[in-house]
């Protein structure tokens, strides 16, 4: 993407406001679609056009998206509950015959190939997402490439690994002692730091004219024990106790447990044919030296940390 070109975020979270900033660095001109007004006017703060709609809405199609021609980061993650996502319905159906996007960059998960064994995947391992959660990125999926077949839209889909840097960090988790998994009884992940992966975002617009399929992760897979462990040692807290995957089912929610039963490691080839340069923070340790360096601290409010979340 050039100087001047238009850049659509759908979803304006944490990713979103990152690749925001990216893009008007790079001078394109940048519209967020926003719900609430507290996000509106962060958005107008960052210099950035405000559409103001709602994707939950589904009688109600979002009005005023600058979207013809431009390039459309869609990073709003489906509500819960269900195997289907409602809102990216809307919002293909918000686009008028003739004012399609030249193309869509959906912000997926690398959950939606289930468990794996810790077995290396790539992007031509089948998708057999278990959970609810994976199920609902994978119709999201299905249904943005069915419209842009038929529209005419490149859609490229990020399976995104687990994002972590300042602002994600588990603190909320690790002061509160939450338990984790057996160092041997703990799966393999796979992380990007945020940073990383406002600047693949951006990226994807110049890689392909027609859609791509890609994973995003560092290529660094440890198990979720050692993430926390790793991320307790650099800022001075205590690792998480252990326990059993047997007695796991009594200490921790059920989300939680959703986590800790699925295992690969995301292989990041095309990822990095396609970028060209390197991370900015090509495994963890770099990640976490950044952030201390760059200041970062737990001292923020218990439950405002996902757990290292693959949510934009």
């Amino acid at each position: 993407m050039g100087g001047g070109e238009q850049l659509v975020i759908a979803g304006y979270g944490d990713i979103g406001r990152r690749v925001a900033a990216l893009a008007l660095a790079r001078g394109l001109r940048v519209a967020a679609l926003v719900r609430s007004e507290a996000a509106a006017e962060a958005a107008r703060r960052q210099g950035v056009a405000v559409v103001r709609g709602d994707l939950d809405r589904s009688d109600k199609p979002v009005v005023g998206l600058p979207a013809a021609g431009a390039t459309v980061l869609y990073a709003a993650p489906p509500p819960g509950g269900g195997d289907s996502d409602p809102r990216v319905r809307v919002f293909c159906g918000s686009i008028e015959p003739g004012a399609e996007p030249r193309r869509v960059i959906y912000l997926s998960t690398s959950g939606v190939y289930g468990d794996c064994a810790g077995a290396l995947v790539d992007e031509t391992t089948p998708a057999r997402g278990t959970t609810a959660r994976a199920r609902r990125r994978l119709d999201a999926e299905s249904v943005l490439k069915n419209w842009g077949d038929h529209r005419g839209v490149a859609i490229t889909i990020l399976r995104v690994s687990a994002i972590y840097g300042p602002g994600r960090f588990p603190f909320d988790r690790l002061l509160g002692h939450h338990p984790v998994l057996a160092e041997a009884e703990s799966p393999l992940s796979n992380r990007i730091h945020a940073d990383d992966l406002a600047r693949i975002c951006l990226a994807a617009a110049d890689w392909t004219a027609s859609g791509d399929l890609i994973n995003v992760s560092d290529g660094e897979a440890l198990t979720m024990t050692a993430y926390f462990d790793a991320v307790a040692a650099a800022f001075g807290l205590p690792r998480p106790p252990r326990v059993s995957r047997r007695a796991a089912a009594a200490v921790m929610s059920p989300l939680m447990l959703s986590y800790f039963s699925e295992s690969r490691r995301l292989e990041n080839r095309r990822l990095r044919e396609r970028l060209g340069t390197p991370l900015l923070h090509p495994d963890l340790a770099h990640g976490l030296a950044a952030a201390v360096a760059a200041g970062v601290t737990p001292a923020q409010p218990l439950g405002s940390v996902p757990l290292s979340s693959s949510s934009p």
